[in-house]
């Protein structure tokens, strides 16, 4: 079999669909002998060609113009055309942006609905031509594959999907996250990023679906019981500026008046994420919407105590090892939070239950189930 992976991700592995293409092309390359995987990717003048490819996997080079009109053009006629020339017998597209024709059987990869289902999102006519493009797309795929039972719902539902062609294969941690504290590394680490011996740790997007706001709102009654001892730390790339997607944070801090409580440190290199999380008191994920919350399962098996929400996927990557709560309970959350840092044998429950919690999940097993796909989709393709 040889699959032709669209790649268009494959040089940004601190995005979701990055890590996923690149794990599941390392796992796919080492565990099936007899597999040929050819990286479709799409190459703006001037921008470097896929980086830390294995040696065994073969790349494709397409040209492609900058900009979402590129994109598109890549993902509608280049690569089918790439798929083509290269005799793949299967193509897969690791996120939501398949060909509307493919000339060999397809799997696409929809890890979740959020910008069809999240209103503010829909409204940018942009996006709705986009969305409309890709539920095309996905309606006329061999199989889909989706990260969670809360998605693979959603795409049933919303997509109008049959059940048979939607497969759900979870995502996993990487053994890095699994790993013992290193002293002088960790101190590293700690010192680069100036944080403080205690804190509780947000990672992640600021998106308005991922519900920062009603984290902060919390922060007003964790800031009162614990003082500015245990802060609250906003990991990841803060937003430029504010609007419809994107809430003005720096405003909404002022009016809450915490921000002797609230420390931003920006974007965080992937390597230094361990550190991060296993250093961290506890780690709040407070999103309405996620197709399976990766942050979550990374900070469990870094033996971190985790509250997140019942929403969408997280209770199906969370278990019964952390906190749940309602995405608009602030006071809840608050509560939840407080308990995590102030409870040691709730903290040595959690980071016990939460480590075996995700040990469930492997790449092994997601390229295992994804190979499956493949052959599925093949077998559909056969007269």
């Amino acid at each position: 079999m040889h699959v032709a992976i669209n790649a268009a991700f494959w040089n940004q592995p601190n995005t979701g669909s990055g890590q996923y293409t690149r794990q599941l092309v390392y796992h796919l390359n080492r565990l099936v002998s007899d597999l040929t995987i050819t990286l479709v990717y799409p190459q703006v003048a001037g921008q470097p060609e896929p980086e830390d490819v294995p040696p065994s996997v073969n790349v494709k080079l397409v040209p492609v113009r900058a900009g979402n009109l590129g994109k598109v053009w890549f993902e509608q006629r280049l690569f089918p055309r790439a798929c083509r020339e290269v005799g793949a017998t299967v193509a897969h597209v690791p996120y939501w942006g398949g060909p509307l024709q493919s000339p060999v059987p397809l799997v696409v990869t929809v890890h979740d609905l959020t910008t069809l289902l999240v209103p503010e999102y829909r409204r940018p006519f942009r996006n709705r031509l986009y969305n409309a493009l890709v539920s095309a797309s996905a309606r006329g795929a061999t199989r889909i594959i989706t990260d969670s039972e809360a998605s693979k719902q959603d795409i049933i539902t919303h997509l109008q999907i049959p059940a048979e062609k939607v497969e759900r294969i979870y995502l996993a941690a990487g053994p890095q996250f699994s790993s013992e504290d290193d002293g002088l590394l960790d101190m590293a680490v700690l010192r680069k990023y100036d944080l403080p011996d205690f804190y509780a740790l947000y990672l992640g997007g600021y998106e308005l679906h991922k519900n920062v706001t009603t984290l902060l709102l919390a922060w007003t009654y964790v800031g009162q019981a614990l003082g500015e001892e245990y802060p609250l730390v906003l990991a990841g790339r803060k937003p430029i500026q504010s609007s419809e997607i994107y809430p003005d944070y720096d405003t909404y801090i002022k009016q809450l008046d915490i921000e002797e409580y609230v420390r931003w440190i920006g974007y965080v290199d992937e390597m230094d994420k361990p550190v991060l999380y296993r250093n961290a008191e506890t780690f709040i994920f407070p999103s309405r919407q996620e197709g399976f919350g990766l942050g979550v399962l990374e900070a469990m098996a870094s033996g971190t105590p985790v509250v997140t929400t019942n929403a969408s996927s997280l209770p199906e990557v969370l278990g019964d090892a952390g906190f749940a709560v309602e995405p608009e309970d602030a006071r809840g959350m608050a509560g939840a939070i407080i308990s995590t840092i102030i409870q040691d044998n709730l903290r040595a429950e959690l980071r016990q239950k939460g480590q075996q919690q995700a040990a469930n999940f492997s790449w092994e097993k997601t390229a295992t189930e994804t190979l499956l796909v493949y052959d599925a989709a093949v077998g559909d393709g056969e007269p």
